[in-house]
């Protein structure tokens, strides 16, 4: 079964719709980043912290094979896969909530998507003239337009499918910058840690994380 960028693309929008209104058990973005925003420190540590519990979380074998009973999908892919880049995704979906950006907006939607990417993300944002590192303001998201929310979707579908240079459903969790996703269980914890560094860097910059918030878990 063949997958294009746009299929790929629809997936991501299913696993996102399932972060943002949480699977039973496991809990939504908006949940986690509360969570988080109640712990000391700045936004960056508090992000941080989250980064490193998805780096060392261990998903169980019931997580992961029962998340497909809960995302339908517009294609066939494997649960452990699925759960991967569900949890991937909800992961970045709640720095952007930490970095007080709506994960309703289909531009920050999208952001979100060019995360996974990784360190090639920066290229990609790039072009659509956001820098890393930079202050994302509301200002700047909404000048992302329809196009410009089209061309890094694509691009970013284009990108993970060519990391083995086959659009095989079957070939797509090496596609995706993961490293092997789940090896007994555990997340690849150098990749996990590099996409949560990026989302970091995009949706709390350090000029806004080396401001304490108050304690009120918004």
């Amino acid at each position: 079964m063949k997958i294009t960028p746009s299929t790929l693309v629809r997936v991501l929008d299913s696993l996102y719709d399932s972060a943002v209104s949480g699977i039973p058990g496991t809990g939504s973005a908006a949940e986690i980043a509360a969570s988080y925003l109640k712990q000391e420190g700045t936004l960056r540590d508090r992000s941080n912290q989250l980064i490193r519990w998805q780096n060392t979380k261990t998903a169980s074998s019931g997580f992961i094979t029962g998340i497909g009973g809960f995302i339908t999908l517009p294609v066939a892919i494997p649960a452990n896969l699925v759960s991967v880049l569900y949890i991937q995704v909800r992961m970045i979906a709640a720095i952007a909530i930490m970095g007080g950006h709506n994960i309703r907006d289909d531009r920050v939607r999208t952001l979100v998507y060019a995360c996974l990417a990784g360190n090639a993300a920066k290229d990609i944002l790039q072009e659509a003239g956001i820098k890393l590192g930079s202050m994302l303001t509301a200002k700047l998201t909404g000048m992302i337009t329809e196009k410009t929310i089209t061309a890094i979707n694509q691009k970013t579908g284009i990108l993970l499918l060519s990391k083995t240079g086959s659009r095989s459903i079957i070939n797509l969790s090496k596609a995706v910058p993961l490293a092997g996703g789940i090896v007994g269980g555990a997340f690849d914890a150098a990749f996990t840690n590099m996409i949560g560094n990026v989302a970091r860097d995009l949706f709390i910059p350090k000029p806004l994380a080396a401001k304490r918030i108050p304690e009120t878990g918004k």
